[in-house]
């Protein structure tokens, strides 16, 4: 009797294991659709299933009614969305392929296409014969950065971005994000706030590790008083992306006489950034940047006469009491500069605050010494969105749960060595 019942063992065992080798030999469906997808899209974002929540707007404008509420209701891994890097077609629907498609049941959707098993719904005719061109290109395959976020997009509710994706919602400020052309970030809604953490890097397709993850704290939310402050250990993050059109540049060495050296040495600088809300007069904000001042303190004060001269000859007047405290014809103050002292119990080099609009209050350092200075991650971000909003300071391009939140804190650091220029990026959005 023994032989039977081996033979009957290793039937069993080859009935569970040779499926279970044939899965693993042949790639998910679902990976091989979406990994055909993200090459052609500018942004994409995956949601987890909420079948007893309403139906989200976009599967109301992509499929016929009589579809909607039976596929949501089934509906029970990850949807997407995403837009092409044209930009002109509008959101797709992204959804694996529901079962009464698959046996038959129920014919495609308008406007729609299968993707190696999952069923992608475009806006229009157009955008649906667009998509298919595109696809007919061999797939290239995904590295480093680009893979990472394809596991994300498949496994959890993320969001992917690239340079047509960031200057779409952006808009004039995407010079201002050089370094984050093209990344992923991981959403977890958390009581009333949308955490985020992942990675970003300042070209398309690096295939460098990602980096290692920060240590630093975020800040706290920004103080009332405030609309935005942001710090970091230099302002070439923020600054490669403007000085990179002549647009720019030029009028800053014609007008003004700054030359590459000075541009230097305000680019290799910790700095300190804040904008704060004015109540009252022609300004709606003033705008007010600490630096740190490294190099020879010298080449900072001639930088800052050659200025002052560009200024005088434009006609503009400086306050006898503070020669370098600029005012309108109107006799209004329009902006300068001065230097002050760290703190007093401080024996650091003295910090250099320069501000566009009325003089702003005597400045206090929230960082206790020079240490403290260097010591700042690439970039510390504290906004109140819904404010600045308000005043007509924030794109309105830019996603509306963004622009309704009541705070935002972003940390982007790199704190790995030979990280290709990637950044690590966590942060939080309070919805309300």
């Amino acid at each position: 009797m023994r032989f039977p019942l081996r033979c009957t063992a290793l039937v069993t065992v080859g009935l569970v294991l040779l499926p279970a080798l044939a899965l693993l030999r042949l790639p998910r469906p679902r990976a091989e659709g979406l990994g055909r997808l993200l090459p052609h899209a500018a942004l994409l974002q995956s949601f987890p299933a909420a079948p007893g929540r309403p139906v989200p707007q976009l599967w109301q404008q992509r499929l016929p009614e009589v579809l909607v509420q039976q596929l949501w209701s089934q509906q029970r891994q990850l949807w997407w969305q995403f837009w092409g890097q044209d930009g002109a077609g509008g959101a797709y629907l992204v959804l694996p392929l529901p079962r009464p498609i698959r046996v038959g049941s129920i014919g495609l959707p308008p406007h729609s296409l299968e993707v190696d098993g999952l069923l992608v719904v475009a806006a229009n005719p157009l955008a649906e014969t667009l998509l298919r061109d595109q696809l007919k290109r061999a797939p290239r395959q995904q590295q480093g950065l680009q893979q990472r976020c394809l596991d994300q997009l498949q496994r959890r509710q993320a969001a992917y971005w690239t340079a047509d994706g960031l200057g779409a919602m952006a808009g004039p400020m995407a010079p201002l994000l050089q370094t984050f052309q093209e990344g992923c970030v991981e959403l977890q809604l958390v009581s009333s706030s949308l955490q985020f953490e992942g990675e970003a890097a300042a070209t398309s397709g690096l295939v460098a590790p990602a980096p290692a993850a920060s240590a630093a704290a975020l800040p706290p939310p920004l103080s009332p008083d405030l609309l935005l402050q942001v710090s970091g250990q230099s302002l070439q993050p923020l600054l490669t992306g403007l000085l990179g059109r002549q647009l720019i540049r030029e009028p800053l060495v014609s007008a003004y006489g700054l030359q590459e050296s000075d541009l230097d040495l305000l680019q290799g600088s910790p700095f300190l950034l804040t904008l704060r809300p004015l109540a009252r007069g022609p300004f709606q904000a003033g705008l007010e940047l600490v630096v740190a001042p490294r190099g020879d303190r010298q080449a900072w004060l001639r930088m800052l006469d050659g200025i002052a001269e560009r200024l005088i000859d434009r006609g503009m007047d400086s306050d006898p009491a503070a020669a370098s405290t600029w005012r309108d014809d109107a006799g209004r103050v329009v902006g300068g500069w001065r230097w002050s002292g760290q703190s007093e119990e401080s024996e650091g080099p003295p910090l250099l605050q320069l501000f566009l609009g009325p003089e702003p209050p005597p400045f206090r350092s929230p960082f206790a010494d020079a240490a403290a200075w260097q010591a700042l991650p690439a970039l510390r971000l504290q906004a109140r969105p819904q404010a600045l909003a308000a005043v007509s300071l924030l794109p309105s391009q830019l996603p509306m749960p963004l622009q309704q939140a009541s705070s935002l804190e972003l940390l982007a650091d790199r704190p790995g060595v030979g990280d290709g220029g990637i950044s690590r990026l966590v942060g939080r959005l309070a919805l309300r």
